[in-house]
């Protein structure tokens, strides 16, 4: 086994294990709502603190990851999110301590994925960079799915505590593998040169500038639809369950697990649309997965009450799709800068893009809340329409800051990789 593929077995494994308590309060979030009387807006400002938490800290340790290292960075994240995350089960009283242990968890995860990123890409040269890291995304997204299939089953019988902690010990065994067994790249190894070498050709002029500027916007109209979905897919698959006629064990057990596997669906699309972004061209591969995602997700609230088979299969459509293209932006992104502040570029662009993932979530649950009963618990709202089109229609952003930066001429450094 060649060592590069070693090193994204592991981080992959990491990931997999380390960001699975980033939807632990999703996926339990029935039965936190009942003993604190929360509301689907509170609901909402808990789902968004987590995204503040993360957006605050990104850019500082994608700088930090610049000169210290991206591995040692994550290392410490993933243990101080596997802390956090286990601290909810002790700490958790009442909504503001809620809120401010998310925040905690979210401002350790945000310190993760970025610098992963820039850590892989030290490792795998460009006409590989998109299977790469679209194979760390796809961990990324099993964790997530993962997330509400180990916690809302155990939620269900166990307690939502227990559930939270059988997604939290794990995190430890992430921060093991990232200390321990994964490897830095050598200093002036022949990947690190061809970055370097092709960085120093890349003129900083306006027009690069603006490249990375659309790039990233187009990231921000992805991000809009995506972590609004992720997050209230479970309450959504919930209130399905229950509107169905399934008793409230049931429904929470049953909506997690679908959640999971609609969110599960994502794994091999982010590996798959990594490769072919990597055959194709990036902002090709963009236009085609931001638009077979967002088209169905305009429609996707309309669907409440329909049968629960309908619901899994265009979820599964829209859980492939919603994160197909996700790992294409960083990689697209590694092509556009000097290796040498790779990793305080991929801050900033998840910065920008978590920044919407605030406000996404919030409104979300703002507008569900004023289209039902107002303080209504989420699994009990009945319309869930214009929540869900709202989603769809702010990723427009994405294919039309895609298409915009093919009319640059530096759109040749995103075309097709394998040459």
């Amino acid at each position: 086994m060649q060592i590069r593929t070693r090193v994204l077995i592991l981080m992959c494994l990491a990931m997999l294990l380390g960001y699975m308590p980033w939807y632990s309060f999703s996926a339990v979030s029935k039965y936190l709502v009942q003993e604190f009387n929360l509301g689907a807006g509170q609901m909402g400002a808990i789902l968004s603190a987590f995204q503040v938490g993360y957006v605050v800290i990104v850019v500082f340790t994608g700088w930090l990851a610049d000169r210290v290292g991206p591995r040692r960075v994550v290392a410490w994240a993933t243990l101080f999110a596997g802390l956090s995350s286990t601290a909810f089960i002790f700490l958790a009283r009442d909504y503001t301590s809620i809120l401010v242990l998310r925040l905690l968890t979210g401002l350790s995860c945000g310190a993760i994925y970025a610098p992963g990123m820039a850590f892989l890409a030290s490792w795998f040269p460009p006409r590989q960079r998109g299977k790469a890291l679209g194979a760390y995304t796809a961990a990324l997204t099993a964790a997530y799915a993962g997330g509400y299939l180990i916690a809302a089953p155990l939620a269900a019988t166990h307690g939502w505590r227990m559930g939270i902690l059988g997604i939290s010990v794990p995190v430890f065994v992430a921060a093991f593998i990232v200390f321990f067994l994964v490897t830095d790249q050598p200093e002036g190894s022949a990947s690190q040169r061809r970055g370097t070498e092709s960085g120093q050709k890349l003129a900083q002029t306006r027009r690069l500038v603006l490249a990375q500027v659309l790039i990233t916007l187009a990231y921000m109209g992805h991000m809009w639809e995506l972590y609004a979905f992720w997050g209230w897919i479970g309450p959504y698959m919930v209130a399905n369950t229950l509107h169905a006629g399934y008793s409230e064990m049931q429904a929470v057990s049953i909506g997690g697990v679908l959640s999971a596997l609609v969110i599960m669906a994502g794994v091999p699309a982010v590996w798959a649309i990594g490769s072919l972004s990597d055959r194709i061209g990036r902002l090709k591969t963009i236009v085609i997965a931001a638009l077979a995602s967002l088209i169905v997700q305009c429609s996707y609230g309309f669907l409440f009450g329909r049968q629960l088979e309908l619901l899994v299969l265009v979820g599964l459509w829209l859980g492939f799709w919603v994160i197909a293209d996700s790992g294409i932006y960083k990689a697209g992104l590694t092509e556009l800068v000097d290796s040498g502040r790779r990793s305080l570029a991929l801050g900033m662009q998840s910065a920008a893009g978590f920044s919407l993932t605030i406000i996404s979530p919030l409104a979300f649950g703002t507008l569900l809340e004023a289209t039902n009963r107002t303080g209504i618990d989420p699994t009990q709202a009945t319309n869930w329409g214009i929540p869900f089109l709202v989603l769809g229609l702010g990723a427009i952003l994405a294919p039309l800051s895609a298409f915009a930066l093919s009319r640059l001429p530096e759109a040749k450094l995103l075309a097709r990789q394998e040459t």
